[in-house]
């Protein structure tokens, strides 16, 4: 495979026809000739985990952490969670790492989150975002992606609105001069 893209972003074209993705900032954590898994980190739903901990039933968990937003990463698997963080000294059940961040999905790290014990930067996703072998770069041709090196800082913001705007500045671009137009050269 020529092109590696683990821990970059896709940055969602202007003209994504596709409402999923539709002014997306979407996170690839793990990108091979398998194919890429990736999370959407800019599209808040309107669940914070609050709810997510009282539908797992785990109680006495923390009002900070209770009220941080649950994220729609993508539309596979809707129902799993799935939590992105960096590395941390614990090991937990069910992670991937691409060397930069980690991806979580067992209830170990949530109830740990709940206690208020997890990683102090994390994202809660609701889903994910996966291609097969050659998808994505057939997409890439076509224009419906721009890619950067990720930043974590940009993933774990609270402005949701900015991140797309501040991975797009991370490639030297400004929103409005963005066309919708892609061409090869």
């Amino acid at each position: 495979m020529s092109m590696n893209l683990n821990h970059h972003f896709l940055i969602a074209m202007p003209q994504m026809g596709d409402p999923v993705f539709s002014g997306t900032l979407t996170y690839l954590v793990q990108h091979d000739e398998q194919g890429a898994l990736g999370l959407i980190v800019n599209r808040p739903l309107n669940l914070n985990l609050e709810e997510v901990f009282e539908s797992s039933e785990l109680s006495g968990y923390s009002p900070r952490t209770g009220s941080k937003p649950v994220y729609h990463g993508g539309p596979v698997a809707q129902e799993q969670g799935f939590i992105l963080h960096p590395p941390t000294e614990q090991t937990w059940i069910s992670s991937l790492s691409n060397e930069q961040l980690v991806l979580t999905t067992s209830r170990d790290m949530l109830e740990a989150i709940a206690q208020d014990e997890g990683p102090e930067r994390f994202l809660f996703c609701l889903g994910y975002s996966g291609w097969s072998p050659g998808q994505l770069e057939e997409e890439l041709k076509e224009n419906a992606w721009l890619t950067v090196e990720a930043n974590e800082a940009i993933i774990f913001q609270d402005d949701e609105v900015g991140k797309y705007q501040h991975a797009l500045s991370d490639l030297g671009i400004d929103l409005a001069t963005l066309s919708g137009h892609g061409g090869l050269a």
